[in-house]
């Protein structure tokens, strides 16, 4: 065996076991135990508060609203896409609202033209429509396509 050939080999095998030995000291303990990721982090995730209620809780309290979205293009949008997460606003209605969103950029996150979206997905550019004028002007967020003022 060539001289070159044995140094690479050796090059190779310590890599390796640097590699094994590095893997042990920073893989945790856990990872592995249920498939394939840390089984210590579903008692982290468990301790968490949740921030998000959920569309159903929402509609227990806002059934115009949820009627009218579901009867429109944004019935598979989630409430809390748009007005942010909403469990402190179930637990105490009166001390948190959720938020109104007015602004043309946050329906842009959606609706400015995306070459990367679906050509048969509502776009604008928005140099062009609206003349700068907040989207729920003329746009009912829970109805856009009735054309309808934002109550």
């Amino acid at each position: 065996m060539p001289v070159q050939l044995r140094r690479l080999l050796l090059l190779f095998a310590v890599a390796i076991a640097a590699f094994i030995v590095v893997r042990h000291f920073l893989v945790p303990e856990s990872f592995g135990l249920y498939g394939h990721y840390r089984a210590n982090a579903i008692d982290l995730v468990a301790s968490q508060a949740p921030a998000y209620a959920g569309h159903v809780v929402c509609a227990e309290c806002h059934e115009d609203k949820v009627t009218l979205k579901s009867a429109s293009k944004h019935a598979g949008v989630a409430c809390e896409t748009c007005h942010g997460p909403a469990a402190a606003h179930v637990a105490d209605p009166t001390e948190t609202k959720p938020e109104l969103p007015t602004e043309r950029n946050r329906c842009g996150l959606c609706h400015y033209h995306e070459a990367t979206r679906p050509s048969d997905f509502p776009q604008i550019d928005p140099a062009e429509h609206g003349d700068q004028e907040k989207c729920v002007s003329c746009h009912n967020p829970h109805s856009p396509e009735m054309n309808e003022s934002a109550d």
